[in-house]
């Protein structure tokens, strides 16, 4: 299969680049990640521009990221879902209950960061189902009252833990 690829590879023009064939044969998937040997003496580490934003008053991550970053005058959030800070249970009453924690605990990380919920400049909105996008509009307008982020809302498959509702956001620092 290795020589076939190559065969594959040599009809492309070359040209000067730092990849090498693996992992350019991983890119056209006629190698498998599993065939491919990494390093384990080799982490990566924080770059110093970047801050790390965590807060006890949100739900801890459910994977191996953080619950924010801030680069320069900007905040990346990660995901919120409608997890009860206290309990890391998601909360019951549905959607609307569901945004509605999402958003507290958006809040919480946002002002751990500094920074304030009229700073916010993009959301993105993840729904289960699109049949609850009034609802959600509802809980979405009072909770940011008469400022209007830029915003993205669309239907997944899944969510994280069976969630119906999950926001990230966009937020200015300076």
């Amino acid at each position: 299969m290795l020589s076939s690829a190559r065969r594959l590879l040599s009809l492309f023009p070359r040209q000067r680049c730092s990849t090498t064939v693996p992992l350019t044969l991983r890119t056209l998937n006629l190698v498998r990640p599993s065939n491919l040997q990494f390093h384990a003496s080799r982490t990566m580490s924080t770059h110093p521009s970047l801050s790390l934003i965590s807060t006890p008053n949100a739900p801890a991550a459910v994977g191996p990221y953080t619950q924010a970053v801030r680069v320069g005058d900007l905040l990346f959030l990660s995901g919120s879902l409608g997890l009860d800070p206290a309990t890391g249970k998601m909360v019951e009453g549905g959607v609307e209950a569901q945004a509605r924690q999402a958003l507290k605990n958006m809040k919480a990380i946002i002002e751990a960061s500094g920074s304030e919920v009229g700073k916010v400049v993009k959301t993105t909105v993840f729904l289960h189902s699109m049949d609850d996008f009034k609802a959600v509009n509802g809980v979405y307008s009072e909770f940011f009252g008469e400022h209007k982020p830029a915003r993205s809302a669309v239907q997944v498959a899944r969510l994280p833990l069976d969630a119906l509702f999950e926001i990230e956001a966009i937020v200015s620092a300076a």
